[in-house]
């Protein structure tokens, strides 16, 4: 039987976010410290390693390479000594003219088909996509680069990058059966197959791949990415409507592919004072620490991903007890990192600022200093690497150009709140 009492006071403690709380008492202003770019995944970086551990990473740097190495060779076959056609234009909104909400009749018009010829067009041999192009443009050109700018970020699931342009194609191949939609079905399953490839072997995914160095090579909860892949790959294992082209042993690797994902999604929620925390943003691809990113993206706890990651577990059909677990402990973090009685909000002075509002909130901030709820505290990146305990003193640029604040937890504390009568916390074992 359910531990009701244990459940009841559970969830009390959760939802204390319902409750109007102070706003932080007011302190002077501090820079915590400075953010260290997190180490690329290198051969020396595996060589120490336990032996026992080595060989899959090799195998899986050397692949990188191998697949990287193969879209130069393609570039520069195009190119030859001619001129290079100029790159595509940039386009900042990504996911431009892939709309995903369509009648599925829409998807059979020529529109719909020249977008799907131009994402093909635009696959990369390795098998993914850049962010940032209008996919309404014109087809690629031989000897094109794949991406705006040149060499860097050539395949990446940021931005919802080769996620969205693989959920597109199977909208438009289902409205095209037989040989008129195979060209689409066929780059489709190249991209689920890139995906594939580019899964570590402890089951995270990097935001950019064939591997580009730096912070990308992460793994990366930031702005969904992980979630967004995986969500894909169920897709594809269901073999259901738009998806049901796909062959049953691509589904088998896609379901051992989520399952990996799940395995790495509980190892990486953070312990912290002995107490299940949250996620970080990005964590190290070997150790799984959370690590920062870019300058002003500080190492830490993140609410916004966070509220992802247990909005997915708990979509799970009968989740483990380890998933219950790591959900009731987000939760419990979600619910302790909620900030009242303060706005974010443009002001005279200029610029937006964190501002006293009696009344206000529930708000989170993006980022939380690592340590047990207990001791919950925002932070706060800078251009210059400064990590800042107030949001105030950051440069205007980085104050107006980010989102420090949200309320996305809210939704995930919500559907927390049905979730958790359904799936109790165990009872404690009796003493013996």
């Amino acid at each position: 039987m359910p531990n009701t009492r244990l459940l009841r006071t559970h969830l009390l403690r959760i939802l204390t976010w319902l409750v109007p709380a102070c706003a932080p008492a007011a302190s002077q202003a501090a820079i915590l410290g400075h953010m260290t770019p997190p180490p690329p995944l290198s051969e020396a970086r595996i060589a120490a390693l336990p032996p026992d551990q080595r060989a899959p990473w090799q195998a899986y740097l050397a692949h990188s390479h191998a697949l990287a190495a193969a879209d130069r060779a393609a570039l520069a076959a195009e190119r030859g000594t001619g001129t290079a056609p100029p790159d595509p234009a940039d386009d900042h909104g990504g996911g431009a003219g892939m709309p995903l909400d369509r009648p599925a009749a829409w998807y059979a018009s020529a529109q719909a088909r020249h977008v799907a010829d131009v994402i093909a067009s635009f696959q990369t041999p390795a098998g993914g996509w850049g962010k940032n192009v209008d996919r309404r443009g014109p087809l690629r050109l031989p000897g094109q680069h794949w991406v705006p700018g040149g060499k860097h970020f050539i395949g990446t699931i940021d931005n919802n990058a080769t996620t969205t342009e693989l959920r597109f194609l199977a909208r438009v191949q289902a409205q095209a059966p037989g040989a008129p939609g195979q060209a689409w079905r066929d780059a489709f399953l190249k991209g689920v197959r890139y995906l594939l490839d580019a899964q570590y072997p402890n089951g995270g995914f990097p935001q950019v791949y064939p591997l580009e160095g730096g912070y990308h090579d992460a793994i990366t909860f930031n702005d969904d990415a992980l979630v967004d892949v995986v969500e894909l790959l169920a897709a594809a294992a269901r073999r259901e409507g738009d998806y049901g082209f796909v062959p049953p042993p691509v589904a088998g690797q896609a379901r051992d592919a989520i399952d990996r994902a799940l395995r790495l999604i509980l190892a990486s929620q953070v312990v912290a004072g002995g107490v299940r925390t949250a996620w970080g943003q990005q964590v190290d691809v070997l150790t799984l620490a959370p690590v920062g990113a870019r300058n002003f993206e500080p190492v830490s706890l993140v609410s916004q991903e966070s509220a992802a990651l247990l909005l997915y577990l708990m979509t799970l059909h009968e989740p483990s007890p380890q998933v219950v677990a790591a959900v009731h402990a987000g939760a419990g973090w979600l619910g302790q990192a909620a900030l009242r009685d303060i706005a974010w909000t443009a002001t005279p002075e200029g610029g937006r600022q964190r501002v006293a509002s009696p009344g206000a909130g529930p708000i989170w901030a993006r980022y939380y200093r690592i340590g047990p709820p207990a001791a919950i505290q925002p932070i706060f990146g800078d251009r210059d690497r400064s990590i800042h305990d107030d949001v105030n003193e950051l440069s205007l640029e980085r104050r107006n150009g980010y989102a420090w604040y949200g309320t996305r937890p809210a939704q995930a504390l919500a559907v927390y709140a049905d979730w958790a009568r359904r799936h109790p916390l165990p009872a404690p074992a009796a003493p013996r």
